[in-house]
């Protein structure tokens, strides 16, 4: 009898199989909202730089003017006349928050989050890092009208911090690269629920009931399977005009629209399960790190520093707390909140990663800049502390990004 000639195998179309498709067309979203926000982070420095020297040009009225440059805006009869000013902080920021909602909800369920073992390294640091900083500006600025500014030196730059990351090179593992991000989205989480609950005025229970109603909605239609962009965009507009008359900050209608957006899918099939939320990072990723947050940095970071006096003993202790509070007060907090958990046996150090990396890691926090300048914009009425907190910001962020350099040369080996 003839030997029968073994016929070659097809490649089963398996679940393996398919998750190795949805892995490289979905693959490294870490790597990819990384590279994002690293190049992001020369725009961000650059429309900076463009605000501050406009500010002090002979050009400053100019600034000025346009970005308190009146907006009209009517719906449903109501008018309101908002500045230009209003609509990048409370509007486009929004859309920032929105692509912070995804990554944080993206995180929970599979990535950095997704466990307790996982999560409590990155959520003890993140503690840390937010509670040291806050108590050392409590210590340095005393009185009522300064401790509204609490806040303003807990947040993390996540674009700048990256960008700094990115000019160590190789020098820095993997794995610390990955403890950076998942701070600093827990750090953005802590953000959230500070300006939810610290900066808001009285709240309208009225209001508030549409914003619950609006998300059930949300919830309920995605469960039927009838959701569709334009679906989540009007949620996303009755969310922010609701939270806007409740007086909560509408900011944080992108947060709660980001948290509605299912990641994964049961019914559907695995390409599609995942794709969403992910599609839908990577579609505004780009447009935030590269339009909304330079968009942002040019609104706010203008400060005219030929107006500005310190002789005021508020101004120039606000101004030093918060610097120092941001270069201090975050690598303190970090490396202690770690040293405290591996202490208690609740965490452990990624392989790769030292204490000498989670102190780079606490340096890199200190960079507050975006975030710290949009708390201390709800935190300071007074056009002179304000334009005191952004400078101890910038002082401050820049003090931090050049002490993460400087400890990176001198204590994480050459590759």
């Amino acid at each position: 009898m003839p030997r029968s000639v073994p016929q070659p195998r097809l490649p089963a179309r398996s679940p393996s199989h398919l998750t190795r498709v949805v892995a490289r067309r979905f693959g490294g979203p870490v790597a990819h909202f990384l590279h994002i926000e690293a190049a992001g982070a020369l725009v961000l420095l650059a429309a900076t730089a463009v605000a501050l020297v406009w500010a002090n040009s002979p050009w400053s009225a100019a600034y000025q003017r346009l970005w308190h440059l009146p907006l009209p805006f009517s719906i449903g009869g109501a008018v309101s006349t908002r500045t230009l000013q209003f609509w990048v902080n409370d509007g486009l920021m929004s859309v920032f928050f929105l692509v912070v909602g995804l990554e944080v909800r993206r995180e929970v369920h599979e990535g950095a989050l997704a466990s307790r073992r996982l999560a409590m390294l990155p959520v003890v640091t993140a503690l840390g890092g937010m509670i040291a900083p806050a108590l050392t500006f409590l210590a340095i600025d005393h009185g009522p009208l300064l401790w509204r500014g609490w806040a303003v030196p807990t947040a993390t730059d996540i674009a700048f911090a990256v960008g700094v990351l990115a000019l160590l090179g190789p020098r820095v593992p993997r794995p610390l690269r990955a403890l950076l991000l998942a701070l600093a989205i827990i750090d953005d989480i802590g953000t959230v629920v500070i300006i939810a609950f610290g900066y808001s005025n009285s709240l309208s229970l009225a209001s508030l009931a549409v914003v619950a109603a609006a998300s059930a909605s949300v919830i309920a239609l995605a469960r039927l399977r009838l959701l569709g962009w334009p679906i989540y965009v009007a949620a996303g507009v009755v969310i922010w005009i609701g939270l806007l008359r409740s007086g909560v900050h509408p900011t944080l209608a992108g947060v709660i629209l980001g948290f509605l957006v299912p990641v994964s899918d049961s019914r559907s099939a695995p390409l599609q399960a995942v794709s969403l939320s992910v599609r839908l990072s990577n579609a505004l990723h780009p447009w935030v790190a590269y339009g909304i947050m330079p968009i942002f940095a040019l609104a706010n970071a203008g400060i005219d520093f030929r107006g500005l006096a310190l002789d005021g003993a508020a101004q120039s202790t606000l101004a030093a707390g918060i610097a120092a509070s941001l270069v201090l007060g975050k690598p303190l907090g970090i490396t202690l909140a770690t040293l405290a958990c591996l202490k208690l046996g609740l965490c452990a150090l990624p392989r790769g990663v030292t204490m000498k990396g989670v102190l780079l890691v606490g340096c890199l926090g200190g960079i507050g800049f975006t975030l710290s300048i949009f708390v201390a914009g709800l935190a300071f009425a007074d056009e002179a502390l304000l334009r005191a907190a952004k400078l101890g910001i910038l002082l401050g962020s820049a003090a931090a990004a050049l002490t993460a350099i400087a400890v990176s040369r001198l204590l994480l080996p050459r590759s």
